[in-house]
C-alpha cells in the first residue's frame, strides 16, 4: 500500500512538471518564440494567452512587448561649420518582430548595444552635415525687440532646416538600417547640446561683452537724460525764484508805499502827531543801531541826544 501511494505521488509528481513545462501564458507586455536545441520553431507568439510547447525538448524565450528606452552617450561632434559641441540623445524603440530579433540580436543587451552603433553613426552624420544654426533652432522666425537700439543687435539669421527636422533624417535613416533586426526605432531627441569647454567660454566672454556694450549704451542714454532733467530743473527753479521775487518787491514796494501815505498823514494832522512821528522813528531807529557791545558818539545837537537828555 504504502509503495502504491509512494509511486502515484511520484507519477503525479511527474505529470505536473511535465504539464507546467508544456504550457506557459503570456500577458499584455510580452511576446515569445519557441526554440528546439537552441533554434526558433514554429510562429512567433504575440497573442495574450494561454501557449502550449514539447516539454524538456523546447524552450520559451520572452520579449517585452511594450516600448523601450535608448539613452545614448554624450558625444563630442563637430558640426559643417567646424564647431565642436557636445550632444546628448534619447530614443524609444520596440521588438517588432520577436523571431527576427532572436535570430539577429538574440537579446535585448545585444540590441541596445546595435543600437548605439547605428544611432550614434547617424547621429554624427547628421551633425557633422549641417550648421550649428541649424541644430539649435527649428523655424526661422523675428526676435521681440523691447528698444529701438536693439534692432540691430537681435537679428537672427535664417535656418535652412531645423533641429526637428536634422531628428527626422536621424530617425528615417536608423530605422532603414534596422529593417533585418526585428525592431523599429519609434522617436529620437536631441536631449541637449552644449559647446565644449573652450568654444563656451569664448562664447560666454562674446556674451559679456555684447552685454557690457549695451549696457554701457543705457548708461549714456540715462546720464543723457539726467542732465536734460537737471537742466530743466535749475531752469525752472530759476524762473520760479526770479518770479517769487519779483512779487515779493512787488508787495514790498506797495507796502511802503501805504505805510509812507499813513505816516505822511499822520504827520500832518497837528504838531503832536509830528513830534510821536518823529520819535517813534528815532526810537527805531535806535533800536536797530544799538545792541550790548555798541559804544555810540552823538552830537549835542540831534534828536536823540535830545530824547537822552530828558529821559536824564
Amino acid at each position: 500500500m504504502n509503495n502504491r501511494l509512494i509511486l502515484s505521488l511520484v507519477v503525479g509528481a511527474i505529470l505536473l512538471f511535465t504539464l507546467n513545462d508544456t504550457v506557459f501564458i503570456l500577458d499584455e507586455t510580452q511576446q515569445a518564440i519557441v526554440t528546439q536545441f537552441g533554434k526558433p520553431v514554429g510562429e512567433q507568439r504575440t497573442t495574450p494567452g494561454m501557449n502550449f510547447k514539447i516539454p524538456f525538448i523546447q524552450k520559451t524565450q520572452f520579449f517585452d512587448k511594450r516600448f523601450l528606452e535608448w539613452d545614448g552617450d554624450k558625444n563630442q561632434v563637430p558640426t559643417k561649420d567646424k564647431k565642436f559641441i557636445f550632444v546628448d540623445t534619447y530614443a524609444r524603440w520596440q521588438i517588432t518582430n520577436p523571431l527576427q530579433f532572436f535570430i539577429r540580436l538574440r537579446d535585448e543587451r545585444s540590441a541596445q548595444s546595435r543600437l548605439d552603433d547605428i544611432l550614434d553613426g547617424e547621429t554624427r552624420n547628421a551633425i557633422a552635415s549641417h550648421d550649428l544654426l541649424d541644430l539649435v533652432r527649428s523655424s526661422n522666425r523675428d526676435p521681440e525687440v523691447t528698444e529701438d537700439f536693439m534692432e540691430e543687435i537681435e537679428v537672427l539669421e535664417d535656418i535652412a532646416v531645423g533641429r526637428a527636422a536634422i531628428e527626422k533624417i536621424v530617425l528615417e535613416k536608423a530605422n532603414q538600417r534596422c529593417l533585418d533586426l526585428g525592431v523599429r526605432i519609434l522617436d529620437f531627441r536631441f536631449k541637449r547640446m552644449n559647446y565644449v569647454d573652450e568654444v563656451r567660454d569664448r562664447v560666454y566672454d562674446r556674451m559679456i561683452s555684447e552685454r557690457n556694450r549695451i549696457a554701457d549704451q543705457f548708461r549714456s542714454e540715462g546720464q543723457g537724460e539726467a542732465r536734460v532733467i537737471e537742466g530743466n530743473k535749475e531752469r525752472d527753479l530759476a524762473l520760479i525764484q526770479s518770479e517769487a521775487y519779483q512779487k515779493a518787491e512787488e508787495i514790498r514796494g506797495r507796502a511802503d508805499a501805504e505805510a509812507s501815505d499813513i505816516y505822511a498823514e499822520v504827520y500832518n494832522r497837528n504838531r503832536q502827531s509830528i513830534d510821536l512821528y518823529r520819535f517813534l522813528r528815532s526810537m527805531e531807529a535806535f533800536e536797530k543801531s544799538l545792541d550790548e557791545n555798541t559804544s555810540l558818539i552823538i552830537s549835542s545837537d540831534s534828536e536823540l541826544f535830545g530824547y537822552f537828555k530828558k529821559l536824564n
